[in-house]
């Protein structure tokens, strides 16, 4: 009986499996393309001087997606997430404007 229990619960979860998969492929598509805007804006940011790190920014930006969020994720990890997308994001800048210093574009 134990092993029906199991099939069962097998059966049950494949679809959310399945779409957890499809949403994590979409997140990559989407985590890249927003690290390519970030580059852009290091680029831009590296012509004019400006600092690659912008604490102004940041804090609109997690305050944009805290402020969007209707859960069930609470605040706090929702800032937790998009701090990291954000240090990834300055780190690929950092990456990126280190090569164009160096003549690597």
């Amino acid at each position: 009986m134990n092993g029906d229990i199991n099939e069962q619960a097998k059966q049950e979860m494949s679809s959310w499996r399945q779409r957890i998969d499809e949403i994590d492929l979409q997140l990559v598509k989407l985590f890249n393309e927003r690290t390519h805007c970030a580059i852009e804006i290091g680029h831009i940011k590296k012509r004019h001087g400006l600092e690659i790190y912008s604490p102004s920014r940041e804090a609109q930006v997690i305050a944009n997606v805290t402020n969007a969020n209707t859960g069930p994720l609470d605040a706090e990890a929702i800032r937790r997430l998009f701090e990291r997308v954000i240090d990834e994001a300055r780190r690929i800048e950092r990456i990126h404007a280190s090569k164009e210093e160096a003549g690597d574009n």
